[in-house]
C-alpha cells in the first residue's frame, strides 16, 4: 500500500462523512461536495493499486499518456469524463 492508495481511502471517507451530513442537513452542496470526494478517493485508490502492481514501474505508461493528453486534448476531456460519468454511477449503485 503506497501513499495515494492511503490519500484515496481518507479523501473516501472523508466524502461519505459530508455526504451524510449533507443528507442529514438537507444541503445538497455538502452531499455533492461528499460525491465528489468519494470519486476522487476512488481514482486515488485505483491508481495507488496500479502503481503497486506496476511495481513502481509507471513511467512509460505515464509518458505514453502526457503523450496522448498532449495530441489530442479534447478526446482526453471527453475520455476522463465518460469514466467519471461511469465511476460515479458505479458509486451511485446504478
Amino acid at each position: 500500500m503506497n501513499t495515494t492508495t492511503l490519500k484515496g481511502d481518507a479523501q473516501d471517507i472523508t466524502g461519505k462523512v459530508k455526504e451524510g451530513a449533507g443528507k442529514a442537513t438537507g444541503n445538497e452542496l455538502l452531499q455533492g461536495e461528499g460525491l465528489a470526494d468519494q470519486l476522487t478517493g476512488a481514482f486515488n485508490k485505483t491508481v495507488g493499486v496500479a502503481k503497486d502492481a506496476l511495481g513502481g514501474g509507471v513511467g512509460p505508461a505515464a509518458d505514453k499518456a502526457k503523450n496522448f493528453a498532449k495530441a489530442r486534448p479534447y478526446a482526453t476531456a471527453a475520455l476522463a469524463s465518460v469514466i467519471g460519468l461511469a465511476v460515479l454511477n458505479t458509486l451511485r449503485g446504478k
